[in-house]
């Protein structure tokens, strides 16, 4: 990380975990005018939930470093942006991504909007990703979206609604460290929280299942689960609460000990049925050779029709190869090389080029 930074102000989201305060401490030892900032978001009042030890835990490493601390208060930015639209489409069918809304919504939206107005230069957070500057003359230089070093770490898949002026004021310090190096750095700067676990999940489920939380807010009924011969072989508590590829949740009743584990493979919501399958991947039928993206979002340009990439529709998964049919900026059509089936409409299809991240979608 470069030194130059003296006179640049940059607000750090603490979230009370390791990678955001090694982050903090790396931009305050560059130079930067740091403040931590711990955005608090909504939840529920029938959910336990940590963010108060979150954050005491951010706190005393603002304390530890000597930098301001505030808290901020985004319920409201969170619930509407990010609970409301995650209930509304999973009451449609489909399966969201609460954590593409909530980086797009409020870390890189409503905390931002918040910073500037407080003369920030910069946002600072702990993802494993990188942001490459192009250099270029005068107004000309562009940004990039990189995959974090760490490949075990990346969170550029959560990352990819960003653009470029979003990319000019925000900054990932960690990005470009492998995770033990974070550790160690962490036991190095002293910090507080220097041993504590990485965080599971969304703060506002906590410790509760998705399905018992969406229950509270969408009504659902028990209907059948089918075999590919359209036999009705178990029961599910709402068709509404599963999602393309997984194997729990639901019961199978007629089955024999030597069964391979049934999977999701189809939901039909307006039967309330779930069709599963105990196959090999490499069996399945081959429907989602092509499919379309809405809510486009490309970090440089649109991609040429014709062009191939690489994408994953689901974190971490391996990249695999595709060629964009079509695109504007706002939809486009892909189409893949090798069948896929865990496209489920509503998550986030990915696309990258090698380590960059040209942008992405939400499946239709």
């Amino acid at each position: 990380m470069n030194s130059n930074s003296s006179k640049h102000k940059v607000y750090v989201g603490l979230s009370g975990g390791v990678d955001s305060a090694v982050s903090a401490a790396l931009l305050q030892k560059a130079g930067y005018d740091v403040t931590g900032v711990f955005i608090k978001v909504w939840q529920p009042d029938w959910i336990e939930c940590s963010w108060k030890e979150d954050r005491r835990e951010a706190m005393r490493v603002a304390a530890h470093l000597g930098i301001p601390f505030v808290t901020l208060d985004l319920e409201k930015e969170y619930k509407e942006g990010v609970i409301d639209y995650m209930i509304a489409e999973y009451a449609a069918g489909r399966t969201p991504n609460p954590d593409v809304m909530c980086n797009r919504e409020v870390k890189f939206g409503a905390f931002w909007r918040w910073a500037q107005e407080h003369g920030a230069d910069y946002v600072a957070t702990g993802h494993y990703a990188r942001n490459h500057k192009i250099q270029g003359t005068g107004f000309m230089n562009r940004f990039s979206l990189l995959t974090g070093r760490d490949s075990n770490k990346d969170q550029s898949y959560f990352l990819w609604t960003l653009n470029q002026a979003d990319l000019k004021h925000v900054l990932f310090p960690v990005g470009d460290i492998p995770k033990p190096e974070v550790r160690k750095l962490a036991k190095k700067f002293k910090l507080p929280n220097a041993d504590r676990k990485d965080s599971q999940g969304l703060c506002f489920i906590g410790k509760v299942d998705i399905k018992e939380f969406l229950t509270h807010y969408i009504k659902t009924e028990p209907g059948s689960v089918l075999n590919e011969q359209g036999k009705a072989i178990g029961t599910h508590p709402g068709a509404l609460l599963f999602t393309i590829g997984e194997r729990h949740g639901f019961t199978i009743t007629e089955k024999t000990p030597h069964d391979a584990p049934y999977y999701v493979i189809n939901k039909n919501v307006n039967d309330n049925t779930l069709t599963v399958s105990n196959k090999t991947v490499h069996s399945e039928k081959k429907s989602s050779q092509e499919i379309k993206l809405i809510r486009c979002n490309w970090v440089h340009e649109v991609p040429v029709a014709g062009n191939t990439f690489q994408g994953r529709s689901r974190y971490r998964q391996e990249l695999y190869p595709l060629t964009v049919v079509d695109a504007n900026a706002t939809h486009a059509t892909i189409r893949f090389e090798t069948t896929q089936d865990t496209l489920t409409p509503g998550q986030s299809l990915v696309i990258y080029d090698g380590e960059v991240c040209v942008g992405g979608g939400i499946i239709e």
